[in-house]
């Protein structure tokens, strides 16, 4: 079966080498089966028809659709754990510019380079830069998914005393979880506790401004904050009042902005999280196995929108695949269906995620178009697709 992509932005070559000569790229976005996105945002574009995945090389993704697509029977997928690292690393940058003031002692340099005598100078001057080292320090990180863990193991060896927050922690997380990080179970213990804060969680309804005043009111003098993760999580208007107060040190966040862009006591960054090139690789390559393992399998793996489900290579005659609403009955409906065109049902597998459900049968013998007819007439589907 032949399969065309989409790249709505540059997508690393090493990523796209991963598709067969089974896939050919379009530049024609209504030919595309599947996706591949960056940062372009798809809120007001009109979904092709023939569109079934999206992958987006990276986790945010703000900028997808989620229910649109959903509505539709359109798989997107993100990339969790796959710019990791260059984000663990970007925060350990951020913790050591905010404790020492290393871009005030450069930028001195810089405006004193005509000195001839700038070494003898700069012995003098450096006080003013002098800061304070995080070995020691208390570190608190909201939310120990893949960059979490990483930050988290990475500050036990740089000698700080580690907080971990995260009441949705996965087994895989809990296993990769240095033993010696502190496991709270209220985040307000990270706020009265630690002289660093992180943070690592989505953007949801009940994340949006988790620190604002309140939280704020309750941290340690001199607190240093750190979001790599999204700009909304912190009320910023709030953060800058604490940074006026004498409440925050400094504020590092990586999301540039009206609001704190050349504020004292901020430290700006152009949303730098994942752009190295090893974390664009990574992305890339992870995005094309998902799609690949979608569109060939029938797979989600990393899905937003709709259940991870995972039935490994159809070793069977036939697999059908179902996007459908989360109702009940539909199971039976399904199996009826089957019963009725005299087709038997060699294995299945049903997960749900929110209001949405996806279904993998795989058969004895070939998936028929009376099948696939008469699976689509059932009210609460949303897209059949014959895998194999």
């Amino acid at each position: 079966m032949a399969y065309k992509y989409h790249c709505l932005n540059p997508i690393a070559a090493c990523g796209l080498d991963n598709f067969t000569a089974d896939y050919a790229k379009t530049d024609d976005v209504n030919e595309a089966d599947a996706i591949l996105v960056r940062s372009a945002v798809m809120h007001d574009m009109d979904l092709p028809e023939a569109l079934q995945a999206v992958a987006r090389a990276g986790a945010g993704v703000n900028n997808i659709p989620l229910d649109k697509c959903a509505e539709k029977g359109i798989v997107v997928f993100n990339t969790p754990g796959a710019n990791a690292n260059a984000v663990k690393e970007l925060v350990f940058a951020g913790m050591l510019l905010a404790a020492r003031d290393i871009v005030g002692g450069i930028e001195w340099a810089k405006s004193d380079a005509a000195d001839e005598n700038i070494a003898k100078t700069a012995e003098k001057e450096k006080k003013k830069f002098a800061g304070t080292e995080i070995a020691g320090k208390k570190l608190g990180i909201i939310g120990l998914g893949a960059i979490g863990v990483l930050v988290a193991n990475a500050a036990k060896h740089m000698g700080m005393e580690v907080y971990g927050y995260d009441p949705y922690l996965s087994i895989n997380a809990a296993w990769n979880l240095s033993r010696d990080v502190k496991h709270v179970t209220d985040v307000n213990d990270i706020y009265r506790e630690c002289d660093y804060i992180t943070i690592h969680v989505p953007l949801l309804d009940n994340t949006k401004g988790m620190i604002g005043k309140d939280a704020i009111t309750m941290m340690k003098d001199g607190v240093i904050i750190i979001n790599l993760a999204r700009d909304l999580l912190c009320d910023e208007n709030a953060v800058l009042e604490g940074i006026k107060a004498g409440k925050i040190r400094k504020y590092v966040s990586d999301f540039a902005n009206p609001t704190t862009a050349g504020q004292e006591g901020v430290i700006l960054m152009p949303h730098l999280g994942a752009s190295t090139e090893e974390a664009e690789d990574n992305c890339a390559i992870m995005a094309v196995q998902e799609v690949r393992d979608f569109l060939e399998n029938g797979n989600i793996r990393n899905s937003v929108n709709y259940p991870n489900a995972d039935m490994g290579v159809c070793q069977t005659a036939g697999r059908v695949a179902i996007c459908h609403k989360n109702v009940a009955n539909m199971i039976t409906k399904f199996t009826g269906v089957f019963g009725e065109v005299g087709i038997n049902i060699d294995n299945m597998t049903n997960k749900s995620k929110g209001d949405y459900a996806y279904t993998m049968i795989d058969t004895d013998s070939a998936i028929t178009e009376e099948l696939v007819k008469k699976l689509e007439d059932i009210e609460g589907v949303i897209r059949v697709r014959v895998v194999k």
